[in-house]
């Protein structure tokens, strides 16, 4: 097959190592650097399992800049561009879906179109009536950053909105390009594919906040984190995971997939979704009022990433603690190596780790990593477990 990827983050770049073990596969992004560097082989994001297959595996993978050359031949289109939410409009923005559907439609529009960007719910049949003549298709991914590749090989499931030769042919493609067998694949609509990710995201998201919850309970009252979650994570209703308390849940996905489904709802009466939107706030409070009423001068950020694996800041919790902090006049240094200047929304960057060590009078760490333990004495965290 010749299958086309639009977007090189974690979803294009991961399903594109996938596929080109067996098809030949071109990245088509807006990005120079990011097109050389895959040219290269090298991956332009930190993730293990793309690192080694780029080294060691005989990819069938290009990259180029020019739409044309990408569409031309594609028998597959996969567009995983980003879909931010806009809190003006209560959506996410699919300008950059629909830019390139009339591309796809101009150059090839034989070829079939396989959605994987997070979109509304009801976005795939609305898209596919300005596109009549273009098969297009939703297929939601499930992966976590720094580990997509992985999640790739080894899938929880495969979904795909519709059940059509086309649908089926995309599926044994992941099939074959995957580790694990017997993989459960689910046949839905387009419509009850993007309902199953935004719900599947919201309940990760409600279930980081419960536990989330609990931690603030504890804390207020001086009583073992710890022991509560694994008393509680002891019944096999709950189980033993997901459950290592943070400052909230962030990243690419949760915040905005959790506000797109609250927006969903629109009329339909509910409480449980709106609540699990507020209460990250309201925990990103309560974290921030802890670190001030400790009375710091000068308070470090350490790693401004989601967690260990990953490169991606977009969106961490830790940045909303952050701000919360210096808007209390309180002075905020950062130690983040994944950035090369010098300050961070006007604050300084400290990328040599004694110093940031030194200068900080509390170290504030979502996660707790072995560099920094010395530090023991000055570190505020809710990383109870020690794992993501």
């Amino acid at each position: 097959m010749n299958i086309t990827i639009v977007g090189s983050g974690y979803v294009g770049l991961s399903n594109a190592t996938l596929l080109s073990q067996d098809n030949k596969v071109m990245i088509l992004d807006i990005d120079s650097q990011k097109v050389e560097y895959i040219n290269a082989r090298k991956s332009p994001i930190e993730d293990e399992y793309i690192e080694k297959y780029f080294k060691n595996k005989k990819l069938k993978l290009t990259a180029t800049l020019d739409h044309r050359s990408a569409f031309q031949n594609a028998d597959f289109i996969i567009i995983s561009t980003p879909t931010d939410y806009d809190p003006k409009t209560n959506f996410f923005d699919t300008s950059s879906i629909e830019s390139n559907l009339r591309l796809i439609q101009d150059v090839n529009p034989g070829a079939c179109v396989v959605i994987k960007s997070t979109i509304p719910v009801g976005y795939t049949e609305k898209i596919k009536e300005t596109f009549d003549n273009v098969k297009i298709f939703f297929s939601p991914e499930f992966l976590r950053e720094g580990s997509a590749l992985y999640d790739n090989l080894y899938p929880s499931r495969i979904i795909v909105g519709e059940d059509t030769t086309e649908s089926r042919e995309f599926v044994s493609l992941l099939l074959k390009g995957a580790i694990k067998e017997n993989i459960d694949v689910i046949y839905a609509n387009n419509t009850e594919a993007e309902a199953i990710k935004l719900f599947s995201n919201t309940y990760l998201a409600m279930r980081i906040s419960f536990f989330n919850e609990l931690d603030s309970y504890a804390e207020s009252f001086s009583l073992n984190t710890s022991a509560i979650i694994k008393g509680v994570c002891l019944d096999p209703r709950v189980g033993d995971h997901y459950n290592n308390p943070s400052f909230g849940y962030g990243g690419y996905c949760l915040p905005k997939d959790t506000k797109q489904l609250k927006a969903n709802y629109q009329n339909i009466p509910n409480e449980l979704i709106s609540a699990i939107v507020d209460a990250n706030s309201t925990r990103k409070d309560f974290i921030s009022d802890q670190i001030v009423n400790l009375n710091p001068k000068t308070v470090g950020i350490y790693r401004l990433v989601m967690k260990a694996g990953s490169d991606n800041y977009r969106s961490s919790s830790i940045q909303g603690i952050m701000k919360r902090i210096k808007a209390k006049g309180i002075k905020v240094i950062v130690y983040e190596p994944a950035i090369r200047e010098n300050r961070f929304f006007n604050s300084l960057v400290v990328n040599d780790l004694e110093k940031f060590k030194k200068l900080s009078d509390i170290i504030v760490a979502n996660r707790i990593s072995d560099e920094i333990i010395d530090s023991r004495d000055k570190i505020y965290t809710r990383d109870i477990f020690g794992n993501n």
